[in-house]
């Protein structure tokens, strides 16, 4: 169901922008069968599904940390988070596919947002705080890669979401206006970014860390991703009524 709060004026929208996890596919079980098989490795006990998915949305580092309890910050802490790290990549770079799918709705919601309603081409990119190579590997795999003219990820640029750098640099790329943007993430980390960089914001109540999309307003809450389409669309016929 739509809740729009602030709406989206559509024909200006050049740009949209979108998370990875939890908005363009449901990563849930692999992230969570990778975090287990770390912390099995280091003698720790399994956690359940529903825990994992809300360590997640600011990156694999504190992904990880957090499911080791958040170790405090000595060196012999510090250590532990890195080793940890390191193995979570190794069995997530071999495993990110293994139950990884894009959402109903999306390809039908990117093939329609790809032009204006007037036939006026949008850029389309991808900014997740997940390492750049397994975000690439899996929207190519996924037949998500042809949509998008920028996949960035966190270790993309110095700093992550909500950090607007990255979202700032694909605005940049795009020769576009942040007023001609549009970003779509399923958590606050999305919204918050979006309000950095002066985009308009979709909030996705669906994804893994739906959670904490309503902690900071967005202009527009989804509850599937066959709605962003809509609500361009809604947003295009209040324009064009005399």
């Amino acid at each position: 169901m739509l809740h729009i709060l602030n709406p989206v004026p559509a024909e200006k929208v050049r740009l949209i922008v979108f998370d990875l996890d939890g908005t363009l596919i449901d990563s849930r079980k692999d992230l969570t069968n990778s975090i287990n098989a770390m912390l099995t490795e280091f003698g720790r006990q399994p956690l359940p599904e529903e825990i994992i998915a809300t360590y997640i949305g600011d990156g694999v580092g504190m992904l990880v940390r957090r499911a080791l309890g958040d170790p405090e910050g000595s060196p012999e802490g510090e250590a532990l988070v890195e080793r940890a790290l390191q193995h979570f990549l190794a069995h997530y770079r071999e495993h990110k596919l293994d139950h990884t799918y894009v959402y109903p709705g999306v390809f039908d919601s990117l093939d329609a947002m790809r032009t204006t309603a007037d036939g006026v081409p949008r850029k389309m990119a991808v900014l997740t705080n997940k390492p750049v190579a397994p975000s690439v590997a899996i929207c190519e795999a996924l037949g998500l890669g042809p949509y998008m003219f920028r996949i960035y990820g966190g270790n993309s640029f110095a700093s992550k979401k909500p950090d607007p750098e990255g979202l700032n640099t694909v605005i940049r790329e795009a020769g576009v206006a942040p007023g001609e943007t549009l970003m779509i993430g399923d958590s606050s980390v999305d919204i918050l970014t979006a309000r950095r960089a002066g985009t308009w914001v979709i909030g996705c109540r669906f994804g893994l860390s739906s959670h904490t999309v309503e902690s900071i307003p967005a202009d527009c809450l989804v509850d599937h991703a066959s709605e962003w389409a809509d609500a361009l669309a809604l947003q295009s016929r209040r324009v064009r009524r005399p």
